[in-house]
C-alpha cells in the first residue's frame, strides 16, 4: 500500500472485487481477510474519496481535509450542501443516531425517509444525510460482509494520534499529494499527478512549480513525450523486470489510460458498460504485464458455484507472441485460480490466443 499510496474501491465482483486485485498483482496469492483486518478492523486504512471511491493509509487523512472544508463551504458536491442548508436539524437528527447507534447503513436509520427514483443513487434522504457527513468528514464508512457500507464516526475510525495533527492549509496538502503521486508513478506529467489523487487543477499546478523550485521534484524529459515530466530525486527506477501480473481494470498502473498507452503503447477501455455487440475484448478484460511491456489480456469470469476460473477469451497483443509467453500467462492464471479458492481453470476457444493457451495448460494442484 505504501507504494500505490491508495487503491480504488468498486463494487463489481465478475473476478473478485477490484480492491483485491493490486495487492495480488504484486505479491501473488494472499488471504484476502487480512484486506479486511487491516481496513475493517485495525483501522490502519480507512475510506475516502480520493481516486474516486478509495482506501488508504490513515496517516494521509490531514491532507485530504481541505476537500472536506470545500464540501462544508459548498464549493462541491452542491447538491449535499443544498440538502444540509435546508434540513439542518434533520442532519443533526441522524448524526445523533450515528454517535449512539453507531456503525449503521442508511437502511437501518429510524427515519431513513425513501425516496421515489428509479436507476442508481441515494434511496432516501437519510442516505444523502450520510452522504454529507462522510464528504465534510463527520463520519466515516466500513464494510459489512457483502460490502454493504456501515457508517461510523470519523475518530472511531481514524486514530486520535492522525486526527489530533494539526491541518495542512490547502497548499501544504497539495505540496504532499503530489509528492506521493511522484513517488507512485515514477516520470510523470502535470495532469497525470494531478490526476491519480484527482486535486484541483489550479491550484496543484502552483503546487507542483513550488515543489520543482524547493528540488522536492525534478523536470525532465521523456522520449517521445511531448509533454514535460516530473520526477521525485528520491524515485528508484529499477533497470529491468521479469515478473508476470494480471492487472486489475481499476489498478492504479492502467487507471489513467491516456498515461498507459504513452508508457507501454497499449491501448485499453473497461467494456463491461459497452453493449455486447461493441466490445471487442470482452465484459471484465484483465490485461498482463510480463516485464516492462503487457502482452496480453484475458476475458475472465469466476464462477463460484462451480469452483471455477473461465477464461472466456485470450488475446495476445503481438502474433509473435511465444508459447513461453503462454507458460507464463497459464502460471499467473493459476496463481489467481489459487487466490480465488477456484479448482478448475476452463478455456474458451474465443480470442487469437487461446489455442496457445490451451496447450500451455495443465491440471492446478490440488
Amino acid at each position: 500500500m505504501k507504494t500505490m499510496e491508495l487503491v480504488q474501491l468498486d463494487a463489481v465482483p465478475v473476478v473478485v472485487r477490484t480492491q483485491y486485485l493490486p495487492f495480488f498483482s504484486r505479491l501473488g496469492p494472499y488471504r484476502q481477510k487480512h484486506f479486511e483486518e487491516i481496513a475493517y478492523r485495525d483501522d490502519e486504512w480507512y475510506e475516502l474519496w480520493a481516486h474516486e471511491a478509495s482506501i488508504a493509509p490513515v496517516e494521509i487523512e490531514p491532507y485530504f481535509r481541505f476537500n472536506k472544508e470545500r464540501a462544508a463551504n459548498g464549493d462541491t458536491w452542491k447538491g449535499l450542501y443544498r440538502l444540509a442548508i435546508e434540513e439542518p436539524s434533520y442532519i443533526k437528527k441522524v448524526l445523533r443516531e450515528i454517535e449512539f447507534k453507531g456503525p449503521l447503513e442508511a437502511k437501518n436509520l429510524s427515519d431513513p425517509q425513501p425516496r421515489e427514483h428509479t436507476g442508481w443513487g441515494p434511496r432516501s434522504k437519510g442516505q444523502l444525510a450520510l452522504n454529507w457527513l462522510y464528504r465534510i468528514g463527520e463520519v466515516g464508512i466500513r464494510r459489512g460482509p457483502n460490502f454493504e457500507k456501515q457508517f461510523d464516526l470519523l475518530d472511531r475510525i481514524v486514530p486520535s494520534r492522525i486526527l489530533n495533527i494539526a491541518t495542512p492549509t490547502e497548499h501544504e496538502s497539495l505540496m504532499n499529494l503530489l509528492l506521493r503521486s511522484a513517488k507512485a508513478y515514477g516520470p510523470a506529467t502535470a495532469r497525470d499527478l494531478i490526476d491519480y489523487f484527482r486535486l484541483p487543477t489550479k491550484e496543484a499546478k502552483q503546487a507542483l512549480e513550488d515543489l520543482v523550485e524547493n528540488h522536492q521534484l525534478e523536470k525532465v524529459q521523456v522520449e517521445s513525450w511531448k509533454q514535460e515530466a516530473y520526477i521525485s530525486p528520491e524515485i528508484s527506477i529499477p533497470e529491468s523486470s521479469n515478473g508476470c501480473s494480471l492487472v486489475s481494470p481499476f489498478d492504479p498502473i492502467v487507471w489513467n489510460r491516456k498515461r498507459l498507452e504513452r508508457l507501454f503503447d497499449f491501448q485499453y477501455k473497461l467494456e463491461m458498460y459497452m453493449p455486447e455487440s461493441k466490445r471487442r475484448f470482452g465484459y471484465y478484460v484483465l490485461p498482463l504485464l510480463v516485464g516492462d511491456r503487457f502482452v496480453g489480456r484475458f476475458d475472465i469470469r469466476n464462477i463460484r458455484d462451480e469452483s471455477t476460473l473461465q477464461i472466456k477469451a485470450s488475446f495476445s497483443e503481438r502474433k509473435a507472441e511465444t508459447q513461453d509467453t503462454a507458460q507464463k500467462a497459464y502460471a499467473e492464471l493459476a496463481n489467481l485460480a489459487q487466490f480465488l479458492g477456484a479448482q478448475e481453470i476452463r478455456i474458451d476457444r474465443k480470442g487469437n490466443f487461446s489455442l496457445q493457451m490451451k496447450k500451455a495448460s495443465r491440471p492446478l494442484r490440488k
